[in-house]
């Protein structure tokens, strides 16, 4: 892992949150090296969390005319093995003072999910 291009940049928060670090490393690479997005960035939680996220701008697929998003999205990266309650994940949505996150869900096999969840109930589009 200390021979990883990306480890300089996320060491810091890798000993500082050694339960979160192997789905931290796992998910700011592939946002970064699969997934191409822009800018990104590492948010420390903070002690209330014991983890951080990741901020960064979107590719956009052709359907959504393709380039880069202008907005920053957030990632919240957690293990399959860790259970997030409404009411922690509405803690985390209020600490970056966002409405909507993705969530990475990494496995032991290298696999990620991501599910896309917003502050509260919103309608889907029509």
């Amino acid at each position: 892992m200390q021979s990883h291009p990306s480890y300089p940049i996320l060491s810091g928060y890798l000993k500082k949150y050694p339960s979160a670090a192997s789905s931290l490393f796992q998910t700011y690479n592939d946002i970064t090296y699969a997934q191409l997005w822009l800018d990104v960035s590492v948010v420390d939680l903070g002690d209330e969390f014991k983890r951080a996220a990741i901020r960064g701008r979107r590719k956009m697929g052709a359907e959504d005319g393709g380039g880069v998003s202008e907005d920053f999205s957030y990632v919240f990266p957690c293990s399959l093995a860790e259970a997030f309650p409404y009411e922690r994940l509405q803690k985390v949505f209020s600490s970056l003072g966002i409405e909507k996150m993705f969530m990475a869900v990494t496995s032991e096999d290298a696999s990620i999910v991501y599910y896309k969840i917003s502050a509260g109930i919103v309608k889907p589009p029509v």
